[in-house]
C-alpha cells in the first residue's frame, strides 16, 4: 500500500510490503558502504546518501521510478523529499532495513 506519511509529498511504502516486488523494483540503499556491507535488503544498490543528493544524475534517470531506503527511513524520506523538488521519481520505504522481516544480504 501506498500512502502519504507525515504530510510529506512523497510517496512511502512499508519494508515488508515491498518485500514481494523486490525483483521488480530499482531499490536504492543510501546508508553509508559500511552499514550496507553489515546487511541489506537483497537486489539493494549502495549509493550513499550525500553522493546522491550531490550529484543525483549520475545516478538516477528521471524517467525511471526508485525505491530508496536507509536503517530506519528517516533518510530515506529527506532524501525523497529533495529528489522529488529536483524532479526524480521516488518512493520512500518506510522502517527501512531494520524493519524487514526476511534474511538480509551480506
Amino acid at each position: 500500500m501506498i500512502n502519504n506519511s507525515n504530510n510529506s509529498k512523497v510517496k512511502s511504502i512499508n519494508v515488508n510490503e515491498l518485500s514481494s516486488k523486490l525483483n521488480s523494483v530499482n531499490l536504492i540503499d543510501i546508508r553509508q558502504p559500511y552499514e550496507y556491507r553489515n546487511g541489506h535488503l537483497p537486489g539493494a544498490k549502495n549509493i550513499p546518501m550525500d553522493e546522491v543528493l550531490d550529484k543525483p544524475e549520475n545516478f538516477l534517470d528521471k524517467s525511471k521510478e526508485y525505491h530508496i531506503i536507509c536503517q530506519s527511513g528517516n533518510r530515506s524520506l529527506k532524501a525523497c523529499n529533495e529528489l522529488k523538488e529536483k524532479g526524480y521519481n521516488v518512493i520512500n520505504v518506510s522502517e527501512g532495513t531494520s524493519g524487514y522481516k526476511g534474511t538480509l544480504e551480506r
